[in-house]
């Protein structure tokens, strides 16, 4: 019980995660770019380690907007990638990206192997050493990403849905793929910062996947996403308690456990819902068969 009010703070991030990614998430499973924030937090990685070569300190607000400033140019990258005929899958450009910013950061951490302890920190995240004010500060930001959001949720989810439709109406496809991708960097990095690469991502397409199992329309995702990103935090938290396990490990694999679980009962209800109609058919074959 002494430890509860320190995984409070983690427990409260960990919900503000959930928010604004199982939203993001819905925009990234729909657009077919599933990557696209683990290319971006890889951007941001490689704009940190220029800041540190450049001496700035890698905590600093210095270093946070080139890290901005790098995400934003891979906003721009990959609103452009996307192709009217779709030649080239967007998906390819950003794998490009990400395995290039991926080398580069290499190359540019060779260079300041003193500091390279920093970068890895802000590569895995530390979720337990997110204090209050780091939680109240990401739930400003969040929360006026959102308000973005809300305010242009329907060309949002009209390009992410049915770009045909969205450019047919006239809207400026690449420009509000830019949008999209700057808010999204905004969120990325600063979430890969207070949770890691891999917790960051899974808060983006899991609750999203195990969503889409169950529910067709966007409002049923979100609030099915919610409710499953809220659970799992709260169960992840709880393990990492009970076991003495990595507070983020724990809500990775809370996570995947929770996913197979969830794609398991929606075979039983698929095959529930099939087995009528598969026993219907013959007997209705029987019925026009029955000797006079």
């Amino acid at each position: 019980m002494e430890i509860l009010p320190f995984l409070l703070a983690p427990f409260l991030a960990s919900l503000i995660l959930t928010g604004i990614h199982a939203y993001l998430g819905v925009h990234v499973v729909e657009r077919g770019v599933i990557f696209v924030d683990l290319a971006l937090a890889q951007i941001a990685a490689l704009g940190a380690t220029i800041a540190i070569l450049m001496g700035m300190d890698p905590h600093g607000s210095g270093a946070y907007w080139l890290s901005l400033a790098f995400t934003f140019a891979g906003a721009a990258i990959f609103a452009f990638a996307r192709t009217r005929r779709g030649h080239v899958p967007q998906e390819a450009f950003i794998g490009i990206a990400y395995a290039v910013a991926s080398a580069t950061a290499i190359l540019a951490m060779s260079k300041a192997t003193g500091e390279t302890e920093h970068l890895k920190d802000m590569l895995v995240g530390n979720i337990l050493a997110v204090s209050m004010h780091d939680v109240a500060k990401t739930a400003i930001l969040y929360g006026v990403i959102g308000i973005f959001h809300y305010i242009f949720r329907k060309q949002f989810l009209l390009i992410s849905t049915n770009p045909e439709e969205a450019e047919a109406k006239g809207l400026s496809i690449r420009f509000w793929d830019f949008l999209f991708y700057a808010s999204f960097g905004f969120v990325v990095t600063s979430s890969v910062a207070i949770a890691g690469v891999l917790l960051v991502f899974c808060y983006l397409v899991v609750p999203s996947v195990g969503a889409m199992l169950f529910a067709d329309r966007i409002g049923r995702r979100l609030a099915i996403g919610w409710i499953m990103g809220t659970l799992v935090s709260a169960l992840g938290v709880y393990f990492s308690v009970l076991f003495d396990l990595p507070t983020g490990a724990a809500i990775v694999c809370t996570f995947g456990a929770v996913l197979i679980v969830m794609f398991f009962v929606h075979l039983l209800l698929s095959r529930r819902h099939k087995i009528p109609i598969e026993d219907a058919t013959p007997m209705r074959d029987a019925r026009h068969h029955v000797p006079q």
